[in-house]
């Protein structure tokens, strides 16, 4: 049996070839057959005594329950400990019961994923009250990694944003955009924001009048539905920012956020390849490999 192998969920082969190659590891597909009435059926191949299974985990229900089942199948085929890497980590943001009733989700994952993986490597996870996910998944080890260094070489390089803002569209992006502006030396703003519906928000942004004439780089961990994106871009297009940029860890957004987010006065949105999107052009494989390679 091979020491490590990398199984990949199908609709991940180019992000998981290169997270093989920088491994250097032979990789596997994982295969999914849908029966008429929605079951699946998984298969896996080649065992290997430690097995990375990739899949990240945007619309993750039915990736949960196959890759469940590919974990089974797994440990079944010889594997004696399961690496999951999933780049984006889902149902992080229901960390309590906001109302009577309500399924605390980040508790159920945790407990579920925690019975079939014995580590877990994701990127910036989208945490609130709960700071760690040692306490999600206290029974597995885990690793968080932060795309922050790679977005700051992303923007070293790129000459059309010389002497640009750095703008965190609210407090919680405050940590990636510090993080990133330390790197590269750039100036920072942060917005402050009042939600009040999914797409209803209100955004203030102290100090805008500073961006007069600078082109501006909105970076956030997640862009979900883009309106927080939309109305802080307003606020610099209104104070005369020559150039408006987005770069996100995670692109949730679908088509039409993204064309409400060019319409608004973006000229570029950009994001690494934890989830699979359009904007993808950071790869995560590097900062991936470099968790993973103790395992060898």
């Amino acid at each position: 049996m091979i020491p490590c192998a990398l199984h990949v969920y199908p609709g991940y082969e180019l992000p998981g070839k290169a997270l093989a190659a920088a491994l250097g590891c032979p990789s596997y597909p994982v295969h999914i057959h849908k029966f008429p009435d929605g079951e699946s059926l998984v298969k896996v191949e080649n065992g290997a005594q430690v097995t990375f299974l990739y899949a990240s985990l945007d619309h993750p229900n039915d990736k949960l329950i196959n890759l469940i089942f590919a974990a089974q199948a797994l440990r079944e085929n010889g594997a004696e400990r399961i690496v999951l890497v999933c780049p984006y980590l889902c149902y992080m943001r229901q960390d309590k019961a906001f109302h009577v009733g309500e399924a605390v989700s980040q508790l159920v994952i945790g407990k579920l994923l925690s019975v079939y993986f014995d580590r877990i490597v994701t990127v910036d996870p989208h945490l609130h009250r709960v700071l760690s996910l040692d306490a999600i998944f206290p029974r597995l080890e885990t690793d968080v990694l932060s795309a922050t260094g790679l977005i700051a070489e992303a923007i070293l390089v790129d000459t059309d944003m010389k002497g640009a803002y750095l703008i965190g569209p609210d407090g919680e992006s405050g940590q990636w955009v510090g993080a990133i502006a330390k790197k590269t030396g750039h100036s920072m703003l942060l917005a402050e924001k009042v939600r009040s519906g999914d797409r209803d928000v209100k955004i203030t942004l102290s100090g805008i009048e500073q961006v007069q004439g600078h082109p501006a780089i909105i970076i956030d961990d997640m862009i979900s539905s883009g309106t927080t994106v939309r109305h802080c871009t307003e606020l610099l297009v209104h104070a005369g920012a020559c150039r408006i940029e987005v770069i996100a860890v995670h692109a949730l957004c679908q088509a039409e956020d993204l064309s409400r987010m060019y319409a608004a006065g973006i000229a570029r949105v950009r994001s690494s390849d934890s989830v699979l999107h359009r904007t993808n052009s950071i790869s995560l494989a590097r900062l991936l490999a470099d968790a993973l390679i103790k395992e060898f």
